[in-house]
C-alpha cells in the first residue's frame, strides 16, 4: 500500500484568495463579538461585570460536569460546552494570538482540502480539545478558547509537512524540531502562566488534527 500523500497546496494565481477565506473571518468576528461585549460589560460600558462568569457557566468547557459532580445549568449543557468553550475568551489579548494562528493556518489549510473539510478539522479539533480535557484534567476552573481548534490545524501542517518529507526521501529533523517547540513552548507558558493553561485542550486538539490530516491524506 502506498504512504499516504498530502493534499498539495494550489499555485498562487490572479484568481486565489488574497486574503482568509470568508468562513474563517466570520469565525474570528463571532468569537471578537462575544468578548468585546464582555469586555465592554468588565469595563461597566454595557450590562455588568456579571455578564463574562455568566457567558463562562452557560458556554466554556467544565470537566465536573461530565463526573456528574456538578449540576448543569440546562439540558445537554454537557454536550453542547464540547463546542461553544472555543468560542470564549479570557481577554482580548488571548482572543487576538488565537485569532491570529486561526486565520493564518486556517487559510493554508483551505487553500489545500477546502473550506467545508476545513470547518471539519476545526470541529473535530475542537471536541478532542475537549475530550482530552475532560479525560485528562482535574480542574474544577473552566476551560475557555479555541487554542484546541487552532493547535488542530497546527496538527494538520506538522503531518503534512512530515508525509510530504518522508514520501520525498527528505530529513524529518524539521518536524520533529517543530514538534519540539510546541511542546516547550507549552512548557513555557504553563510555567509563565502558573498552571493556567489547558494544555491537554492543546494536545487533544494537535492529535486530531494528525488524524484529519492523515485522513485526508489517504483520499
Amino acid at each position: 500500500m502506498r504512504s499516504p500523500t498530502p493534499p498539495t497546496p494550489p499555485r498562487s494565481h490572479r484568481s486565489q484568495e488574497v486574503g482568509a477565506p470568508a468562513f474563517l473571518w466570520v469565525l474570528v468576528g463571532a468569537m471578537a463579538l462575544i468578548e468585546l461585549i464582555l469586555s465592554a460589560a468588565d469595563a461597566g460600558i454595557v450590562g455588568s461585570p456579571g455578564w463574562r462568569w455568566g457567558a463562562y457557566r452557560v458556554g466554556a468547557f467544565w470537566q465536573p460536569l461530565l463526573s456528574g459532580e456538578v449540576i448543569p445549568v440546562f439540558p445537554g449543557q454537557s454536550v453542547t460546552m464540547f463546542g461553544t468553550y472555543a468560542f470564549l475568551h479570557g481577554g482580548l489579548m488571548h482572543l487576538v494570538l488565537n485569532s491570529v494562528v486561526l486565520l493564518a493556518l486556517g487559510k493554508f489549510v483551505s487553500a489545500s482540502i477546502g473550506p467545508g473539510r476545513t470547518l471539519l478539522v476545526l470541529l473535530f479539533a475542537a471536541l478532542g480539545g475537549g475530550l482530552a480535557f475532560g479525560l485528562i484534567s482535574s480542574s474544577g476552573l473552566p476551560m475557555i478558547g479555541a487554542s484546541g481548534a487552532v493547535f488542530g490545524l497546527i496538527g494538520v501542517w506538522q503531518t503534512w509537512d512530515f508525509l510530504r518529507r518522508r514520501r520525498a526521501h527528505r530529513p524529518l529533523q524539521p518536524v520533529v524540531r517543530s514538534v519540539l517547540a510546541l511542546v516547550i513552548g507549552n512548557v513555557v507558558l504553563f510555567v509563565f502562566l502558573n498552571g493556567g493553561l489547558a494544555w491537554e485542550a492543546h494536545l487533544g486538539g494537535w492529535l486530531a488534527g494528525c488524524a484529519a490530516a492523515t485522513s485526508f491524506a489517504r483520499r
